[in-house]
């Protein structure tokens, strides 16, 4: 599979997204993924689910050292002790004594984001968190967040996909040898029917959703496919047998627009 690497980070570019999966379903689907060849995982304080992925990572007998695992930290924990009391609360749910990569999950305007960061960096100190970065940021909170940070960022994990254009994020994050990490990379099941995709698809004899999966791994970010289907699971790997033309990049490029973001939780920051 092939890795981004960003500020000493190497990201699998293609890992599974765990929001809204719970219980039992979320500790398969985890297992399942590493069983298929994924090990890249990808979680948070807020999904509730960091036990059953912990579970579900035993369960796949992978060994631990060959998954890269992360986890982010809400906004309501970033003063600086409950930034470090959260992040060993999330060790003990997923049963772990490092995770691989630790995102402040949202910007939090209510806490002072040098201080957060400062916490942060000493989470990383301490040996809790290989890497740290951020989720949500735009540009001019991912420069602010490079100066104040004592430790380096290894990503910021945003929305992206056809439909989203995140030229400005990917810009500054290359500045500043960051990766992007792609949530909701399917737009949330959109693409799956848009006819330019599905015609790009039929020439490769792919589906449109590993159409779309190529084009974010073809510009060097990692994508983080959210599934409860098992048949998913294999669809969204499959992605490292083709390459898409140059044509075909500019042209999924071109369908993107400032104003296509599905997500926003209602503290999202004034994108740029």
């Amino acid at each position: 599979m092939d890795i981004v690497e960003a500020n000493g980070a190497k990201i699998p570019a293609i890992g599974l997204g765990t929001w809204e999966l719970r219980g039992r379903t979320c500790a398969r689907i985890v297992e399942q993924a590493l069983r298929l060849g994924y090990r890249h995982i990808d979680t948070a304080q807020v999904y509730e689910n960091e036990r059953e992925v912990g579970e579900g990572m035993r369960a796949s007998a992978v060994r631990r050292d060959d998954i890269f695992l992360t986890t982010k930290v809400w906004p309501s924990n970033f003063a600086p002790k409950d930034l470090e009391r959260s992040a060993k609360e999330s060790l003990a749910r997923l049963r772990l004594t490092e995770i691989d990569l630790l995102l402040l999950h949202w910007p939090n305007p209510q806490v002072p984001l040098a201080d957060t960061l400062g916490a942060l960096a000493r989470v990383k100190q301490q040996g809790l968190a290989r890497h740290i970065g951020v989720s949500n940021f735009t540009v001019a909170l991912i420069e602010e967040a490079v100066a104040a940070c004592p430790e380096p960022l290894a990503c910021d994990q945003v929305e992206y996909h056809p439909y989203l254009d995140q030229t400005k994020v990917s810009e500054a994050c290359a500045r500043h040898g960051m990766a992007v990490v792609a949530y909701s990379p399917v737009a949330k099941g959109r693409i799956k029917n848009d006819r330019a995709l599905l015609r790009i698809g039929d020439r490769y004899r792919k589906t449109a959703a590993q159409v779309c999966l190529r084009w974010l791994v073809q510009q060097g970010v990692a994508a983080i496919p959210r599934t409860s289907k098992l048949e998913r699971l294999s669809e969204n790997i499959e992605i490292f047998d083709f390459e898409l033309s140059e044509e075909d990049m500019q042209q999924i490029s071109g369908m993107g627009s400032a104003s296509g973001r599905f997500t926003d939780f209602g503290f999202a920051p004034k994108w740029d």
